[in-house]
């Protein structure tokens, strides 16, 4: 991505681990400490993502193919791209966003078939550009699970895929980490939300400093 001088910053992490809520927090956080903030989510983020969020996250469990998810989900992140990330870093402002291209990594490459290789050069070719800083949430997914459900938000598709998916998603992030590890950092999700944000930011300041 040209002329890119913002900080790009993504978290993951599985169906309601907590990543939404601290990706909030350190956009408050940021924003008192004078920075410019746009704070996003995948998939959506654009009118044209947000369109394409409906159709992947409500619906039957089986109501796509994983190669059907996997175009669906590049459509939706190129979008986001175009409109609302590039435009953002190029005006030097800091992006955060819940969830990226690992989501995509784990969800459809790891664990919805062997599709791993197709979900990298789809990546290469249309999205090409990775975080910054990438916080992973890493929580026990029966926890996460129930908190998820909870929430009857109608975007429970994944959720309802049950436990034995979750636990699989949770293992696929955590390789991720280990392949990525220049840019992933694990966080303890299974604590209170204030120490996990404040974890989080101290991380970020740490970050920020090595970016500057």
């Amino acid at each position: 991505m040209k002329n890119r001088s913002g900080l790009f910053v993504s978290f993951e992490g599985i169906d309601g681990c907590g990543k939404s809520t601290q990706s909030k927090a350190l956009r408050n956080h940021l924003e008192g400490e004078g920075q410019t903030v746009v704070l996003t989510r995948e998939p959506g983020g654009s009118p044209g993502a947000e369109e394409i969020r409906q159709l992947v996250l409500t619906g039957e469990p089986g109501r796509w193919s994983a190669e059907s998810e996997l175009l669906l989900f590049n459509a939706a992140r190129r979008d986001h791209i175009e409109k609302t990330i590039r435009p953002a870093l190029q005006a030097g402002k800091t992006v955060i966003t819940d969830r990226f291209a690992d989501s995509t990594r784990v969800y459809q490459g790891a664990t919805r078939g062997d599709l791993r290789g197709m979900v990298d050069q789809l990546h290469d070719l249309m999205i090409g550009i990775e975080p910054d800083v990438t916080f992973l949430i890493d929580m026990d997914p029966s926890t996460a699970l129930e908190r998820g459900l909870a929430r009857r938000s109608g975007e429970d598709r994944y959720e309802e895929f049950g436990l034995g998916f979750q636990e699989t998603l949770r293992h696929g992030f955590l390789a991720l980490a280990k392949r990525f590890s220049n840019r992933c950092v694990v966080i303890d999700g299974n604590r209170d939300i204030g120490a996990v944000s404040a974890e989080i930011c101290a991380h970020m300041a740490a970050r920020v400093g090595s970016f500057g």
